[in-house]
């Protein structure tokens, strides 16, 4: 009887997705494009494979997820790149999205119309592999092409036994959080590396900071290989009518220790500050959620605010690399994750009646 109970609950959990422990998980439901098939694929290394306007036409296909091996190049390790062109609706313009390109072995820079998105592990000479962890990397708005041709460019280094975009789901999802932002903040921040007390300040001059995407890896935005401090800044103003109201920041999942300062004035932490260099985070801070509580009279509704987050990265991806981003009010944040509880407590009883 629990073998078939356990048959069946495994054929709806694994159609529908019901279940997720991770606030920005996308599931098959929420897919806009499904990428999974035939690629263009080419073995060696150039920079300009890169380009959105490159004529593949002559390149090798090979279906993707697989490893190049059973792809028939058994015995190949080193560079290739994997190339996918396709057509992005216009009704996803104003989405937040993400491209999941699944498992790769070994190192990865993937590109969107010849900018990059995201990358995991190292390249040669400091070769880190990243080949157990999925990559879903968010597409920053404004770099598709509507109704268009669009290009995916994926760079892939293997060092040793099977290689290439391997296993996984492979496509373009709609963002789906498991809290949702009442007021959403803007998307380009002010990023600078180093440490300085002074930067959380409302007066502070950050005009000659460099813009980058939040939320996204700093590695993405010029920063590759960094680790240590960096800051951010944004300014962003709250309509006049939250200003009765008991409001949560939300500042999503930073890479891999925070500070968060509102109007100067630090609403949150997550993780120690290290005063010395560390090799890698001993806990699970870089997949926490932040969500802190922020002050009665702090926030100026109808005003310039400033938001301004310290963050320390230990090694690979750095920085605020996920959502959700902006400002809810408290009843919003207990309604989304009262239904977050659910799900997960009925997830847990059936799991009880099966095995127990």
């Amino acid at each position: 009887m629990k073998s078939l109970m356990l048959g069946s609950f495994l054929a709806v959990f694994l159609s529908s997705s019901v279940y997720s422990v991770a606030i920005a998980r996308t599931d098959e439901n929420h897919r806009l494009y499904n990428l999974r098939g035939e690629w263009k694929f080419q073995l060696g290394d150039n920079p300009h494979w890169a380009e959105p306007n490159l004529n593949d036409d002559r390149w090798d296909e090979i279906y993707v997820p697989s490893t190049w091996e059973d792809e028939g190049y058994p015995g190949y390790d080193g560079f290739a790149w994997y190339r996918k062109h396709f057509d992005a609706s216009s009704r996803w313009m104003s989405k937040d999205l993400i491209l999941d390109v699944g498992m790769i072995d070994d190192a990865d820079e993937v590109y969107v119309n010849g900018e990059l998105v995201g990358s995991m592990g190292s390249f040669p000479p400091n070769f880190v592999t990243a080949y157990n962890v999925r990559r879903s990397y968010p597409i920053p708005q404004g770099l598709l092409k509507p109704d268009g041709d669009n290009v995916i460019a994926v760079r892939v280094y293997d060092d040793h036994g099977v290689g290439g975009i391997t296993d996984g789901p492979v496509g373009i999802y709609e963002r789906e959080y498991l809290v949702h932002p009442d007021i959403s903040l803007p998307s380009m921040w002010k990023f600078r590396t180093g440490d300085n007390m002074e930067w959380k300040g409302v007066a502070y001059d950050d005009s000659d900071w460099k813009n980058v995407s939040v939320p996204a890896y700093w590695e993405t935005q010029g920063f590759k290989d960094y680790d240590g401090y960096a800051w951010y800044r944004v300014k962003f103003n709250v309509p006049a009518d939250f200003q009765d109201e008991d409001l949560i920041l939300l500042v999503g999942k930073v890479d891999d220790f925070d500070e968060t300062y509102l109007n100067g004035e630090r609403v949150g932490r997550t993780g120690p500050m290290p005063k010395y260099e560390m090799d890698r985070p001993d806990g699970d801070e870089y997949d926490q959620m932040r969500a802190y509580m922020i002050p009665a009279g702090l926030l100026q509704p109808g005003k310039d605010n400033v938001l301004a987050v310290r963050v320390y990265d230990c090694w690979l991806g750095g920085g605020i690399y996920d959502g959700p981003i902006g400002i809810t009010t408290r009843h919003h944040y207990q309604r989304d994750r009262h239904w977050y509880r659910r799900v997960e407590n009925w997830f847990d009883r059936i799991i009880e009646d099966i095995f127990n």
